[in-house]
């Protein structure tokens, strides 16, 4: 009972380490700007205030706006190329099959700067350049891979049996992906569409590189209009941070149970 406690004990206070910037950007985001020139600041809001909050509803909305599209987009993109690739890894198996996941892993790790850098070369050849079809394609070029490694795993669990079934009954290979092996692969599906939605609403290399001076700019570009040389308007950018996490937490919570599915299925060995 006593290390169980013990136990209990710990990971409360990792928790409540990990969770405290989260409770500090509240915090800041309720205090008056007249009082966030006191050292230290206060530990509490004192004296409360929503004036940050209403400066977000006021002024940030079209951002929200550009995020959210480009965000739907970056996950209907992804999903729309990530899922047959991976079908054609998992079911029809083709030659180079080994050497191409290896590539899909390796493309992971390259710095979204230095992808950011390339694309601006390519997009101002293609006219493409502060315009949300631009952030979708590059936001997607980071969500695909992930969402075909994902989906591989996932799809290679959908028994052989099923899919030879199908093809007996006379079904071709579309058939088959769409009617067998994607509506098994749901949470597979919804894992991978989650975490392309959040890389897309929190991306800023791509948005400040490829989008900057376009006139629908995503919620990272426009809470740079609380920060100046001289003067950095903490409540509101702080109020701004708060709203922008509403989205993704209630995405996290309504899909929490799909995604531990997913990530699960990501470890089954073929």
């Amino acid at each position: 009972m006593t290390r169980s406690w013990w136990r209990t004990g710990v990971g409360l206070l990792l928790t409540a380490v990990m969770l405290f910037p989260v409770y500090w950007m509240v915090n800041v985001s309720l205090t008056p700007a007249s009082r966030m020139r006191k050292s230290p600041p206060d530990l509490f809001p004192v004296t409360p205030t929503f004036e940050g909050y209403a400066r977000v509803l006021d002024e940030q909305l079209p951002y929200f706006g550009t995020s959210l599209l480009v965000a739907v987009g970056t996950v209907a993109l992804t999903l729309a190329l990530a899922a047959p690739a991976a079908y054609s890894l998992a079911k029809l198996r083709p030659r180079g099959r080994g050497p191409l996941m290896f590539v899909l892993l390796v493309a992971q790790m390259i710095p979204g700067i230095i992808m950011a850098l390339g694309f601006y070369g390519m997009f101002v050849r293609l006219g493409i350049t502060n315009t949300l079809w631009g952030l979708i394609f590059a936001d997607s070029t980071i969500a695909v891979p992930f969402a075909v490694l994902i989906l591989t795993s996932f799809m290679s669990a959908v028994p052989d049996e099923v899919v030879q079934a199908a093809r007996i009954d006379g079904a071709g290979a579309f058939r088959v992906f769409w009617s067998v092996v994607l509506p098994s692969s749901r949470n597979g599906l919804v894992t991978a569409g989650l975490f392309a939605f959040l890389w897309a609403w929190s991306d800023f290399v791509f948005a400040a590189t490829l989008d900057s001076g376009g006139a629908l700019k995503p919620l990272t570009l426009g809470i740079y209009r609380y920060i100046g040389n001289n003067n950095q308007e903490w409540n509101a950018i702080t109020a701004t941070a708060v709203v922008a996490s509403v989205p993704a937490t209630v995405l996290l919570v309504l899909a929490q149970r799909f995604v531990a599915a997913g990530i699960t299925a990501g470890a089954v060995k073929d």
